[in-house]
């Protein structure tokens, strides 16, 4: 039994010390200082034992003994008493509690109750096993019952058809077998030497009169001979016979005949005659054969589709997918589509597939999936009901084409309209400021004032640097620029990005928190590049801050170590997150989550300056809690 037992009261040195105590006993004690705690507890737990305080400020123990009774009404309750709580106690127990124990807690007494409650824990499963035993056994015999009825009602219809058969048989004459006549089957009588004695008219239309021939004359195979023929079979076993047999027509052909054969009894029981009724599958192996072809065509059709196919039912659920669905996706059956496209845990808004069940038209949408290799593949779906032979709704097929290259050219050529505009209006704006900076050199310069010209310096400085990342950033996306290394150290890149981050920080409600310490060593690398690249991962940082009203205050890290040959820069933020499609498509081109604000360069070149430098980039990231960058450069080539 699991001695897992939940220990509730509001004093802390009673919780100690008993928890001691029960821990010596065997049991894995869970603790709670409240009913409201206790209540959280037991239901992520279930501890099948709790063992509560009679009086706690908030929810006392009686409150908790209803509230746990009326969730599990199994779980065993033992309650804790004073001296002068005896009328609690007591109403505890007409509330279904399993024992109460007063303060100070005997070990023994506690011990004696604990025990009683497991007994009562383990006569429950018992009685609850006895139970699930005795309801299969009595599920067992009722279908045993139904069987023998069934096997009874058999024997009598048998009985019956025997009994008309030997009277047919009786009455053999010049219109013998004249009620089977209308039968679309073979009918034959055969005696105890093994001799037809009678056919029905499609007997004797497509097999010949065989009245007088032996019964195994027309079949093929094992079954020409007389120990072996269906009715020497039957005459040998006493019992009817079922199998498949190969017949030899008169033209010569062959067929094929699914042959069923009847014993028949005279009066004293003895067997006499045999019925043989045979019915042709040949017509039905062609329709199978050519069914079979037909499915064969249609799965080839299926995977060797240039889309990828899918069946799914009213849950979402993948029941059958083409061959290029499944090396792209999976071949998980089941898994719901949302899973499988995209990582999500509900459906896609507007889906398509939805819809379709809803109005039963074909429906159209475009979207972006994620394959098991982690591409991100454009998608154009189509949808199609299925319906069964009452015109109800029961599946949907899904076609989705892979449009990525077509959309990788739209985006880039729309994209390439909205970074011109994007970085015009950002020079102008930097050209706008470094104006500002001359002119407040020169008024500095006019009226003798060094710190307005220090001031106009400055910002002419951080235009000029901005205007020259901006510059790089087309340069990057526009062709490939040559790396220009060099050997740093790793403090001298680190106070760089300081340099460059800390004044806009200290404008903005942003905590600023440094951990770089001081981190020894060199590397090579493109001092430039490597910098812009941190610099944009840290405004990155900065603006998820400030998208995050909920919150009073935010804080971006920047920390730095050496870690197995590589720097590792680790950049945070507390502001708004990502979820798991976001993240996805992070270092996409040109996807951008600030709309119009953002161009869609500054992540994809970040990472793609860091993959040129043999470094990797990953995000870790939740929705209202933050982001962590994580860059690992190596420190030698």
């Amino acid at each position: 039994m699991e001695k897992k037992l939940l220990l509730v009261d509001d004093e802390e040195g009673i919780r100690k010390v008993l928890g001691i105590s029960l821990s010596d006993m065997g049991y894995e004690v869970l603790t709670a200082q409240n009913g409201e705690e206790a209540l959280a507890v037991f239901r992520a737990q279930n501890p099948p034992i709790v063992l509560t305080d009679i009086k706690m400020p908030g929810i006392d123990g009686i409150s908790l003994l209803q509230k746990i009774k009326s969730e599990n009404p199994e779980t065993e309750v033992i309650m804790i008493t004073g001296h002068g709580d005896m009328e609690l106690a007591i109403q505890s127990l007409k509330l279904e509690a399993t024992d109460f124990v007063t303060k100070p807690i005997q070990d023994e007494i506690l011990e004696i109750a604990l025990k009683r409650a497991c007994e009562r824990i383990v006569m429950r499963r018992q009685l609850k096993s006895y139970t699930e035993n005795l309801e299969s056994m009595v599920r067992e015999k009722s279908a045993r019952l139904v069987e023998l009825e069934r096997l009874t009602a058999i024997d009598q219809a048998m009985e019956g058809l025997s009994s008309a058969m030997r009277g047919i048989a009786d009455d053999l004459g010049e219109d013998r077998l004249r009620c089977f006549n209308e039968m679309p089957c073979f009918v034959s009588v055969h005696d105890r030497s093994l001799t037809v004695l009678a056919v029905n008219h499609l007997y004797h239309k497509r097999l010949g009169n065989a009245v007088g021939a032996p019964s195994w004359k027309i079949y093929r195979g094992e079954s020409a001979f007389a120990e072996r023929c269906p009715v020497g079979r039957t005459f040998m076993t006493g019992s009817g016979q079922q199998s498949r047999e190969t017949v030899e027509l008169p033209d010569g052909s062959q067929s094929m005949l699914m042959v069923h054969t009847a014993p028949i009894r005279n009066s004293d029981g003895r067997l006499d005659l045999v019925l043989e009724i045979s019915a042709d599958i040949s017509e039905v192996k062609r329709l199978q054969d050519e069914l079979d072809t037909t499915q064969q065509r249609y799965q080839q059709l299926f995977d060797e589709s240039p889309c990828y196919v899918t069946v799914q039912d009213r849950d979402l659920r993948i029941l059958a997918s083409n061959k290029r669905f499944r090396e792209d996706f999976g071949d998980e059956l089941y898994a719901r589509c949302f899973q499988t496209y995209k990582n999500r845990y509900e459906p896609c808004c507007d889906c398509p597939l939805l819809k379709t069940f809803e109005d039963g038209l074909p429906h159209q949408a475009e979207m972006v999936a994620t394959s098991n290799s982690g591409e991100q593949i454009h998608l154009l779906v189509g949808t199609a009901a299925l319906r069964d032979v009452s015109g109800e709704i029961v599946q949907v097929m899904e076609l989705a084409t892979n449009i990525t290259q077509i959309r990788k050219l739209q985006d880039h050529l729309s994209s390439l309209g909205l970074l011109l505009s994007s970085m015009s209006h950002a020079v102008k704006g930097m050209l706008t400021a470094l104006d500002s900076g001359i002119y407040m050199i020169q008024s500095g310069l006019d009226k003798g004032d060094p710190e307005r010209v220090q001031e106009g310096v400055a910002t002419a400085r951080r235009m000029t640097e901005r205007i020259r990342d901006a510059v790089l950033d087309i340069l990057y996306y526009a062709k490939e620029r040559e790396m220009k290394r060099e050997v740093i150290s790793v403090m001298s890149l680190i106070y760089d990005v300081i340099q460059i981050i800390e004044p806009k920080l200290k404008t903005l409600p942003i905590l600023w928190n440094c951990n770089v310490g001081c981190v020894l060593g060199e590397f090579e690398v493109d001092r430039t590049a490597l910098r812009s690249a941190m610099v944009n991962i840290l405004e990155n940082a900065v603006e998820a801050c400030l998208e995050d009203s909920r919150k009073p205050s935010h804080h971006v890290g920047f920390g730095v170590r050496i870690e197995d040959g590589h720097v590792v820069f680790e950049i945070s933020d507390d502001g708004v997150g990502m979820d798991t499609e976001m993240q996805e498509r992070l270092f996409a081109l040109f996807f951008s989550s600030k709309g119009q604000k953002g161009t869609g360069l500054g992540l994809f070149i970040a990472r793609k300056v860091i993959q040129r430098h043999q470094g990797t980039i990953s995000v870790n990231s939740q929705p209202g809690v933050g982001t962590t960058f994580s860059i690992h450069i190596p420190m030698t080539r």
